[in-house]
């Protein structure tokens, strides 16, 4: 009885393992479906792979000139590259920014910091962030710039406190930045310990400033140091 019931579990397992390996082989033969066409098709490098199989909808080429001409027309856009603008301009005031100043902009996201130093007349900007939006940004690691020391009148960052490593962000701004040069930050409003906090990571510059200002809608400080030797 014993060996009857040992040669039917035999058995199916055979037959499990026959449909098993059927199946993997029809899976793995059989050509999918792509709206992707082949490589000789004239459009083909013009489009996207699709992110699963139900997006399957064309999607034109876009050239970037068109992707930016809709975002620099964008209202959002707009304004904030006017905050940024005013924000420059009162740096213009104080004589700490020129047309003819050599800029950085550090951690520059799309670039609306640029467009706006252009706008206010500084006609050599250089801005950099992980991501490169062209032709405003062009990729960089914040915390490994790869620019000489001393480079640069004015060093700009809006996004110091989001920075990974906060200290080698201030490092590296301060190296670019030229001697008597200076770096700028505005970061989240902040009170006493904060600030002070800031200015320790400060090594090879003086204080020069700080005061509460409104960039792109948001309260905000404003902390000005300048550059007194090579770090």
């Amino acid at each position: 009885m014993e060996r009857h019931v040992e040669k039917l579990l035999n058995m199916l397992s055979v037959v499990f393992i026959t449909i098993a390996t059927i199946i993997f082989l029809f899976l793995t033969l059989q050509t999918p479906q792509t709206c992707i066409p082949t490589t000789n098709h004239p459009r083909a490098r013009l489009l996207r792979f699709p992110k699963s199989s139900c997006d399957s909808g064309r999607r034109d080429y876009v050239p970037i000139s068109k992707k930016n001409e809709r975002l620099w027309t964008a209202h959002d856009w707009r304004k904030k590259v006017n905050s940024y603008a005013q924000f420059f301009q009162s740096l213009r005031d104080q004589r700490l920014l020129s047309n003819h100043s050599k800029v950085l902009c550090v951690s520059a996201g799309a670039g609306h910091e640029v467009a706006a130093l252009s706008e206010v007349g500084t006609r050599d900007v250089t801005g950099v962030e992980l991501v490169e939006s062209p032709p405003l940004v062009s990729r960089a690691d914040p915390h490994n710039l790869p620019f000489f020391d001393g480079v640069f009148d004015l060093v700009f960052s809006a996004h110091l406190d989001e920075a990974l490593f906060p200290a080698r962000f201030v490092s590296e701004m301060e190296r670019t930045a030229r001697v008597r040069g200076v770096c700028v930050v505005v970061l989240e409003e902040c009170g006493g310990y904060e600030m002070r906090r800031i200015l320790r990571m400060f090594k090879h510059s003086v204080f020069v400033s700080a005061k509460n200002v409104t960039l792109i809608g948001l309260r905000m400080t404003q902390i000005i140091m300048r550059s007194r030797n090579s770090s």
